[in-house]
């Protein structure tokens, strides 16, 4: 999976206020508002490409996934990743600030 085109977003210093205020935002404007949560948990060995699919589009994609990441979601599919794809991109930039 390629990494290289994630974005990273900045997040405020006033960690609880501006999370919360930047959680309500991008929450109102994502796709799966209002849908059936369960097909973004799928059990274990069910394929998740419905939820992936519907992610695919979304306009706040990215914002969800930077969420997933900065919380540590250990279940689920956010900004269309799921657990162990997130885990991944969370190795690279590991990998990106030792390197610097």
């Amino acid at each position: 999976m390629d990494v290289s085109n994630i974005t990273v977003l900045n997040r405020p210093s006033s960690k609880a206020s501006a999370e919360s205020e930047l959680t309500e935002d991008w929450q109102n404007l994502a796709r799966c508002r209002g849908r059936n949560l369960e097909i973004f948990y799928p059990q274990r060995g069910v394929r998740n490409a419905s939820a992936k699919a519907l992610c695919q589009d979304c306009e706040v994609k990215v914002e969800c996934l930077e969420y997933a990441i900065a919380h540590e979601e250990r279940f689920g599919i956010w900004g269309g990743l799921s657990e162990r794809e997130r885990r991944k991109i969370m190795r690279e930039r590991r990998k990106v600030a030792t390197a610097s």
